[in-house]
């Protein structure tokens, strides 16, 4: 049985959740908090699975790190209705500790309907099973704090990096991203599994807080760097030789698109032994297949280790594979890209 606290003040989108927890056995919508401060408290009392919280304005955020510092307990955003303007909040709450951004079931008294709850219910259910860690407190640091570069390896300098990541990508890249220092040699290539609707908000967010240049990729731009280009929802991203970023509407790979092996493969058959992958946190085995191609091309490969990761998915599924060169908690995943992309000999 998956318990579910919801969050939301939308009679609407409470309707909806009531109705979909209704069609499945396994589910139980446990209660419904009518602010933030009320989700924050009842969560400590009745220790739900999972809370659903509707995200609509700036204290989404806030109500999600203080449940992960007070209750710690996975948590989804649920989006309803218009999200065209939602992208930046949900930066900022995947920030505070939430696992993912999901649209809200539809009603739409056709045979649909229940597809739109079975596809809801099933994240729940998945994102219910990531086990989360208590977050504390702590004093805010400049955003745009950078370390010294380590000394590099003996090996070809990297001249390009492309990430993969899923369920908790966004604070992971952020964290990697805020770490790497302004001068960075090489362009960075990101597909980031999430909800159509906010990569841009997303970029935006990413942007404002880190040194380098993030935004989202458009098809047949010049590849600069010290750019960190996110792949745009529905379009697989890559790259059309050593100059030019591709973002294409292709086929799915493996069911995703964006998809990191499609990246990892595009860059390993552009850039060969100057192509770096890093595989961070996520649900499934993306990422893998393009691996392969990148390690026999003679590119190198960072995984995320499990211990820092919301989920170990990808990055495992990598390093079962053997395809990786690098285990690495995030906060020492920057400094790694660094020492192998910039050539101090």
């Amino acid at each position: 049985m998956t318990r579910i606290l919801l969050a939301t003040s939308t009679p609407g989108l409470e309707k909806l959740v009531k109705k979909a927890a209704e069609t499945d056995a396994a589910v139980e919508l446990v209660g419904v908090a009518r602010s933030g401060k009320d989700a924050v408290t009842i969560t400590g009392k009745l220790l739900p699975d999972i809370v659903a919280v509707e995200l609509r304005d700036d204290d989404t955020a806030e109500t999600v790190r203080e449940i992960m510092i007070a209750a710690p307990t996975p948590v989804v955003m649920v989006s309803y209705q218009d999200r065209s303007y939602l992208g930046a909040m949900s930066a900022r709450a995947l920030d505070a500790g939430a696992l993912a951004v999901i649209p809200a079931p539809i009603a739409s008294g056709t045979s649909l309907e229940q597809a739109a709850f079975d596809k809801f219910l099933s994240t729940i259910k998945a994102m219910a099973q990531v086990k989360v860690v208590r977050q504390w407190r702590k004093k805010t640091r400049g955003d745009h704090q950078v370390k010294e570069a380590p000394e590099a390896a003996a090996h070809a300098r990297i001249a390009i990096v492309g990430i993969a990541a899923s369920t908790g990508g966004p604070a992971a890249i952020r964290s990697i991203l805020r770490e790497l220092p302004t001068d960075f040699p090489a362009p960075i290539l990101v597909v980031q599994h999430m909800s159509n609707g906010f990569i841009d908000g997303v970029a935006a967010s990413l942007d404002a807080t880190v040194a380098l240049k993030v935004k989202v990729g458009t098809n047949g731009e010049r590849l600069r760097p010290g750019t960190v280009y996110l792949a745009p929802d529905g379009h697989q991203l890559g790259v059309s030789g050593k100059l030019r970023l591709r973002v294409v509407d292709e086929d799915p790979i493996q069911g995703f698109k964006p998809s990191g092996s499609y990246l990892f493969g595009s860059i390993a058959r552009a850039f060969k032994d100057e192509s770096l992958a890093v595989i961070l946190t996520g649900m499934g085995d993306d990422g893998t297949e393009g691996l392969r191609a990148l390690r026999v091309a003679g590119g190198k490969v960072i995984a995320q280790d499990e211990k820092s990761s919301i989920v170990f998915g990808m990055p495992k599924s990598a390093i079962s594979a053997g395809l990786v060169d690098f285990v690495l908690p995030v906060e020492d995943i920057a400094a790694k890209i660094t020492a192998l992309a910039i050539d101090r000999s």
